[in-house]
């Protein structure tokens, strides 16, 4: 242990439960008492699972007693997009360019010089390739064979990812006519329904991403997560409403998801679906927005 975490470790008790949990030492704990010690340690308070009435208490309440097969489906990046495929077109769908189990398996002369890759089965095991030929394989192989090693469920007990298989996929690079990484559009809808929106911007640059969060008229909302708001004001997708009618007709059926897209040049491709956005441990601030999203989400009735 490098001795900033050592320090860390010592003084922190965030820090000292994400180091444990991250070395397995916490896998044996209860899915439960494990979300509950998070709850409190990173929210500051505790988790009422007898009563939910905030978003970031019914999305623990979700991990725990929504677990539908269909989900490890959705969550795994390489079958999400065929099951996506099937309920609104392949032409939403951002070209894989190949599949393997291991990051040796793969062969680079046969991609083009710019692609993605990402791991099938976690958040994070993401290698972005603007130019093959001053690609870091080395660094790029100890990413995501480090990512292939975890099972990224014990990290926030999101049931959906504990039987995934891991994969690697590379993607089509997708981009902006100049070049910049296209911003992203990520739809909170409740039972099919689209309530808000958010914006990132600014993913891969230089300084902090920023979020934006925007009704369904497109007017801007006066609150913040994890991340700051920007300062500049955002034009309206060309495609808003289209994507809109996609992310409704993705999480149909569905007490939650969150869709994200793209708007490419006109073009929309499919990002991902999120069944706990933010693991449940999403920061608000006014914490009233906590409340206003959870109002929304409609818990399933447990079967008895």
């Amino acid at each position: 242990m490098k001795l900033t975490n050592l320090k860390a470790f010592i003084a922190d008790s965030k820090a000292r439960f994400s180091i444990l949990s991250s070395r397995g030492f916490l896998n044996r704990m209860s899915d439960e008492t494990y979300l509950k010690k998070c709850f409190e340690l990173y929210l500051g308070k505790p988790l009422n699972l007898d009563n939910p009435t905030t978003y970031n208490e019914k999305i623990q309440w979700l991990k725990l007693h929504d677990r539908r097969n269909i989900y490890t489906t959705m969550a795994d990046k390489y079958e999400a997009k065929r099951y996506v495929a099937e309920r609104i077109g392949e032409e939403y769908i951002i070209p894989t360019l190949g599949v393997w189990n291991k990051f040796d398996e793969i062969d680079f002369e046969n991609l083009p010089d710019q692609f993605v890759l990402k791991c099938t089965h976690d958040s994070g095991g993401l290698v972005i390739v603007t130019d093959k030929a001053k690609m870091n394989v080395k660094e790029a192989r100890n990413k995501i064979n480090k990512s292939l090693r975890r099972n990224y469920y014990y990290r926030g007990r999101e049931w959906q990812y504990k039987n995934i298989s891991p994969r690697i996929i590379a993607e089509k690079y997708i981009a902006n006519a100049d070049g910049t990484h296209p911003q992203d559009y990520k739809f909170f809808c409740f039972n099919g329904v689209a309530k808000i929106m958010y914006i990132v911007s600014d993913r891969y640059a230089n300084h902090e991403m920023t979020y934006d969060f925007y009704d369904m008229n497109f007017e801007k909302l006066p609150f913040r997560s994890i991340h700051p708001n920007s300062n500049i004001e955002i034009d309206k997708p060309l495609n808003f409403e289209k994507m809109r009618e996609l992310a409704e007709k993705l999480s149909a059926g569905f007490p939650h998801i969150r869709v994200d897209f793209y708007d490419i040049n006109g073009r929309i491709y499919f990002g991902e679906l999120t069944l706990a956005h933010g693991s449940g441990f999403e920061y608000f601030e006014p914490y009233e927005w906590d409340k206003k999203l959870g109002d929304w989400l409609e818990l399933p009735k447990l079967k008895q």
